[in-house]
């Protein structure tokens, strides 16, 4: 099963980078992640799908922290989310003992059913919002 795992991880990341993240990150209504480059120090826009409650914006990792806009946040937990065409800048913070699926449940359903079917290390990430 890790193999396996290891495959389709490489098969989606691939798609996603070249093809799906390059499109959805022009679309008006995308949620947009940004990170800092842990390496590069710049600025990385990932397309992501999650919900803001109150002051708060909650999404899940399908890969864990074995994504790279994860091990961004791991080196620099400030960023920007720009949901509905705005940006707001928070502090992510990763919740590994949440519930995972269950947040799915609470999310957009398009995008939580998509990292259900391709996620292997769900992680749970909550960023308070400043603005």
């Amino acid at each position: 099963m890790p193999r396996q795992n290891d495959l389709r991880f490489r098969i989606v990341t691939t798609f996603q980078r070249r093809v799906a993240n390059p499109l959805a990150r022009r679309m008006p209504g995308q949620i947009l992640l940004e990170t800092t480059g842990r390496v590069s120090g710049r600025p990385r826009r990932t397309p992501i799908g999650g919900r803001r409650v109150g002051d708060a914006f909650w999404f899940v990792s399908e890969y864990g922290d074995k994504a790279q806009y994860v091990q961004n946040i791991q080196a620099d937990p400030r960023v920007r989310v720009r949901v509905g065409g705005h940006w707001h800048s928070g502090t992510a913070h990763p919740l590994p003992e949440d519930d995972a699926l269950a947040r799915l449940k609470e999310l957009p359903s398009f995008n939580s059913a998509a990292v259900r079917a391709f996620g292997t290390n769900l992680l749970t990430f909550r960023v308070d919002l400043v603005d």
